[in-house]
């Protein structure tokens, strides 16, 4: 008997539509969703290869204890409740030693549901101040800077359509399918387009304006970009405040003043401001770029302030407050049950005396890798990694690698060993989007998607399933339903829906709210766009924002002698994060890691397409192919991100350093007052012949 499933993919963050064909009880065939809303039937390459992630040879299926030395590739299969039960007696060990804030729990990439609130559940009514997460490099900087700004996070709305559209540091053909289509609709429309981005993706071969701006300098371009004779005159009286002294600030902010800062010109500078402004309605696509400089909060405080007072709030073809589906949000404290967490607990929390906003919660890695390795503000010496791979992705890896062997205790929940998973003490098998039934939400929609089991691997578990486990051990249990399904439905509620009717109706589509500030003003203590922020002037940061020049941007824009290029990295279609390096059919699209590097560039170094090179900043050292191309901006080095290799075996430690460009990145430099996040792209660096 055949039928088909309507589910959502969690292979990456989109969380696209999918349609699962079983036979009997066999899958046959995913394919992309025609009716979701999110991707309208599209699949990248991820989602594409489903099936051979589903059923990879190399999925962990049976908990595995370390036996032998940490990172000695040697473990014994152990049963669930042993692993649980050792889980929990390392963290009892910890708590009893350290008190619950010697405890971590790391949250890693978004797999498109509720994940991260379990584990918060788990942290605040264990009494544990520190949780990490992928906040301070991904997406909730630019949430929280247009929150700060108009009280809301803005969605495109390309149903009008729009008449421009903005697209900022992200590779949309790559990383989010269901808005790529909906530009290149756009596009045919007579839509215009401008792409700032240092290199020459897909939608910047097509743009009427390309900026390839020089990475790191973000924050100035879009300074230079809010001018004071662009707006909206109409809007800007009404319904902002703050605009004379936001004039008065960027004034000196001139695109002749940011174009030698970023590489661009003046003219050119001046016809996106125009083009933007004058081209309404607009949207602005902001990619991860911004979210891995110090100035990440400022940035979108900036983006945000442009898009308000060109008129482009609110309106048709604008960006809108949507409205999400009824369901219980990520963030709400029902279920994350963050007041379980006592205030004075909370003022322990890591990064407590570091000054962050008061928005912020988290804790950085660089300062989790201090309280491990320094014992400052106190030790830390028991961590839980969800679907993480710090080893791969946090800055300095070097010292992470060091921390991460210091642990007393090292427990990780994934698909697949991997680096980080290779140094735990006892790792737990996760199931994949295919074996779980979930309520996914994926963050640029509002909607929200079902997921459904449609297939069993081994002994795997959810997310959800673990944790509550774990919670039973410490006499938590209370606060865990008995049925993961109960949970969905205290999720579903207040819908009115149980995840079982939710399984037939697929899909909850959340409200446009065009000219919502004309029934209730926006959600800001003035119930105006606050483009100087009094909040943020009284918590002691810059209430507009602010341009200091940082050093590594001089370094960038004049040319270091000894590091003379500027380092960036991007993700691809094919990988997401350090994770899919196992699939052949990924890796045969994208076999080995390159750096792209401009031919004016290379010449003088001697560098042939092909060869291997060394990739230097004064942190540290990696070795890619290079790709001589005209596509990346002259002076620059596009480093591919997340790189290790399964096929070289546990024993070597995957060869995680040899390739991992947080391996040339710093956990001690520079990092961001609001948000905490140190620079990842825009660093000087050097490009050399292997001989």
């Amino acid at each position: 008997m055949e039928r088909i499933v309507k589910s959502a993919c969690g292979l990456c963050q989109t969380g696209c539509g999918i349609r699962v064909r079983l036979v009997g009880d066999r899958l046959g065939e995913i394919t992309g969703d025609p009716e979701s809303p999110v991707n309208k039937g599209h699949l990248c390459r991820k989602g594409k290869a489903a099936l051979e992630y589903l059923h990879h040879p190399d999925r962990l299926k049976k908990p595995l204890l370390r036996d032998g030395p940490r990172g000695g590739g040697r473990w014994l299969e152990i049963s669930w409740g042993e692993a649980l039960d050792r889980v929990a007696a390392g963290l009892e060990q910890t708590r009893s030693a350290c008190g619950p804030e010697g405890l971590i729990f790391i949250r890693g990439s978004f797999k498109g549901g509720y994940e991260g609130a379990y584990l918060a559940r788990l942290a605040n009514v264990l009494g544990a101040p520190n949780i990490a997460s992928m906040a301070p490099v991904c997406y909730v900087p630019r949430v929280l800077g247009s929150q700060m700004t108009c009280g809301y996070n803005p969605v495109p709305d390309y149903e009008f359509p729009p008449r421009g559209v903005l697209v900022w540091g992200a590779n949309l053909a790559e990383t989010r399918p269901g808005e790529h289509q909906d530009t290149l609709l756009a596009l045919e429309q007579g839509t215009g387009l401008i792409v700032v981005d240092p290199r020459k993706t897909l939608l910047a071969g097509r743009a009427d304006l390309h900026l390839p701006i020089l990475p790191g300098t973000d924050l100035i371009l879009a300074l230079a970009l809010i001018d004071e004779g662009l707006y909206d005159k109409s809007f800007v009286e009404k319904w902002c405040a703050g605009f004379e002294a936001l004039a008065d600030q960027v004034r000196p902010f001139s695109p002749s003043w940011a174009a030698p800062l970023t590489g661009l010109e003046a003219a050119a500078i001046e016809k996106a401001a125009r083009l933007y402004a004058q081209r309404r309605p607009a949207v602005i696509q902001v990619g991860n770029a911004i979210d891995h400089s110090p100035h990440n909060f400022q940035i979108a405080r900036a983006l945000a302030i442009l898009r308000a007072i060109t008129g482009n709030l609110g309106v048709p073809g604008g960006e809108l407050k949507a409205d999400p589906p009824p369901v219980l949000p990520m963030g709400s404290p029902a279920l994350d049950l963050r007041d379980k967490l006592p205030e004075a607990m909370r003022a322990r929390r890591l990064d407590a005396r570091n000054g962050l906003l008061p928005l912020v919660f988290y804790s950085l890695p660089q300062t989790i890798t201090r309280a491990v390795l320094e014992e400052d503000p106190y030790p830390v010496r028991f961590a839980y990694i969800q679907g993480g791979n710090p080893l791969l992705t946090y800055p300095n890896a070097r010292r992470t690698f060091e921390a991460l062997k210091a642990l007393d205790f090292l427990a990780v929940a994934d698909l697949f060993m991997n680096p980080t998973a290779a140094l735990a003490d006892v790792v737990l098998p996760a199931a994949s989007c295919f074996e779980t039934d979930a309520v996914i939400a994926p963050p640029y929609y509002p909607v929200v998607q079902v997921q459904q089991q449609v297939a069993r691997i081994g002994e795997c578990r959810s997310d959800y399933a673990m944790i509550a486990g774990l919670a039973r051990r410490l006499g938590l249990g209370e606060f865990f339903w008995e049925h993961e399904q109960d949970c969905l439905d205290f999720i579903l509620k207040p819908a009115g829906l149980l995840f079982d009717e939710f399984r037939q109706i697929g899909v909850l589509v959340g409200r446009k709210d065009y000219r919502h500030y004309e029934k209730s003003g926006f959600a800001t203590p003035s119930q105006k766009v606050e483009l100087s922020s009094p909040r943020l002037a009284a918590w002691g940061f810059d209430p507009l924002p602010a341009y200091a020049l940082a050093p590594e941007a001089t370094d960038g824009a004049t040319g270091n002698a000894e590091y003379p290029l500027v380092l960036t990295s991007w993700k691809v279609e094919e990988f997401r994060h350090s994770g899919n390096r196992q699939m052949e059919s990924l890796r045969a699209g994208h076999p080995e890691p390159v750096v792209w590097i401009h031919p004016e560039t290379a010449g003088p170094l001697g560098l042939q397409d092909g060869a291997s090179v060394w990739i230097e900043t004064p942190t540290g050292r990696i070795r890619q192919r290079a790709r001589i191309t005209s596509a990346i901006r002259p002076g620059v080095a596009g480093v591919d991100y997340g790189w290790w290799f399964p096929e070289e075996g546990m024993a070597s430690g995957y060869d995680w350093a040899a390739s991992n460009v947080n391996i040339l990145t710093d956990d001690r430099g520079e990092s961001g007052k609001e948000m905490g996040t140190p620079r990842l792209r825009g660093l000087s660096c050097r490009v050399l012949r292997v001989d």
